[in-house]
Formats: C-alpha cells, sequence, structure tokens
C-alpha cells in the first residue's frame, strides 16, 4: 500500500468520528428514529395478519365440520370420492 494514498476508513471508531466533526449523537438518533418506525410497522402487520389467520382458522374450522358431516351422512359416496381423486392424482403424477 502505498503511504500517499489515504484511505477513508467505512467504519470509523468514535474517536475518529469525533475528530472527523460528524456528529455520533445524531446518527443514534437518525438511527432510533428508524428502529421506532420500523417496530411500528411490523406491530401493525401482526395486527393485520393475527386478523386475517383468525378468519381462515374460524373458516376451515367450519368446513371441517361441514366435510365431517357429509362423511358421516355418505360414507359410501365419501368413499368413492376419495378414490376417485387418489386414481386422478396416481395418473398425473406417472
Amino acid at each position: 500500500m502505498n503511504a500517499e494514498t489515504t484511505t477513508q476508513n467505512p467504519f470509523p471508531t468514535s474517536s475518529e468520528a469525533a475528530s472527523n466533526g460528524s456528529s455520533l449523537n445524531g446518527d443514534a438518533n437518525r438511527v432510533r428514529r428508524m428502529a421506532q418506525s420500523l417496530h411500528e410497522a411490523v406491530d401493525s402487520l401482526e395486527q393485520k395478519f393475527g386478523t386475517g389467520s383468525e378468519r381462515i382458522m374460524g373458516l376451515q374450522e367450519e368446513y371441517g365440520n361441514m366435510a365431517r358431516e357429509q362423511v358421516r351422512a355418505n360414507p359410501l359416496a365419501a368413499l368413492g370420492a376419495a378414490f376417485a381423486a387418489g386414481f386422478i392424482i396416481a395418473k398425473i403424477l406417472r
């Protein structure tokens, strides 16, 4: 490395940054504000996904109960539908 070439340290220490005149306190505040805004965004996404997943779980339970009732009412038809579905999937995958 040539002694005449000066390179800027991409990761300055606190003493180097203070000697360069940059304000670490301003950077820390900026990082703190950015972290706070990201935290709020994550919280809002969590709330949206939480309500959506509860709705999907309710639908799954409702349709599961309907399917059980249909199988109990018509066991031979359910067995025939399951056999037909398996046969079709086996033909497709071959």
